[in-house]
């Protein structure tokens, strides 16, 4: 059975072959450095719950909350400084003893080199440590197949604003599918 590939062909051949010639494309590896704004309360709230269970309340590491993201990724480390894009999927708590995240998050970028492509991160995320890694499982556009690993850290949290801003440092590979592709996004 034949389907419309996305508006690149007639069906899913051409998108096979695009995918065979993508593989074997030369294969690219990035730093990317920037800031996830996370607003956990408030009218402009960034993050919201969508369920829990029957234990939550009770539960000293908030264990079976489940929560959906759509916060704000920018260069700096302030609110108000270049925006990249935002990041969007579902965090939950999944430790019972132990304060962590099960996350699944989207880091799309709607501004400068990248706009359009996203990466896509998956894993356990002790939030109380420092150096999370988080696994990069792939992403679209530029960062079509891409892999790697993700190291994050809560760099500020404000208890009366319900504000925190996170760090993220990602070094991945995706495979170059013609044309220059900026090898870095960082304010270092």
């Amino acid at each position: 059975m034949a389907t419309k590939g996305r508006g690149r062909g007639t069906g899913p051949e051409p998108d096979l072959e695009r995918f065979k010639a993508l593989l074997g494309s030369k294969e690219k590896f990035a730093r990317l450095h920037f800031y996830v704004q996370d607003a956990l309360g408030g009218p402009n709230a960034t993050v919201w719950e969508i369920a829990r269970a029957t234990v939550t309340d009770q539960s000293k590491t908030s264990f079976g909350q489940l929560r959906v993201v759509d916060d704000l990724l920018t260069v700096g480390l302030d609110r108000d400084s270049e925006k990249l894009g935002r990041v969007q999927g579902t965090i939950a708590s999944t430790g019972i003893d132990q304060t962590a995240l099960t996350t699944n998050l989207n880091f799309y970028f709607t501004e400068g080199p990248y706009q359009g492509s996203t990466l896509c991160i998956v894993g356990r995320n002790p939030i109380d440590e420092k150096d999370r890694e988080l696994a990069v499982v792939g992403g679209t556009g530029v960062f079509k197949a891409a892999r790697g690993y993700a190291v994050t850290n809560t760099l500020s949290f404000d208890p009366v604003n319900n504000y925190g801003v996170l760090e993220y440092t990602m070094f991945v590979s995706y495979f170059d599918y013609g044309g220059g592709h900026p090898a870095d996004i960082s304010q270092d």
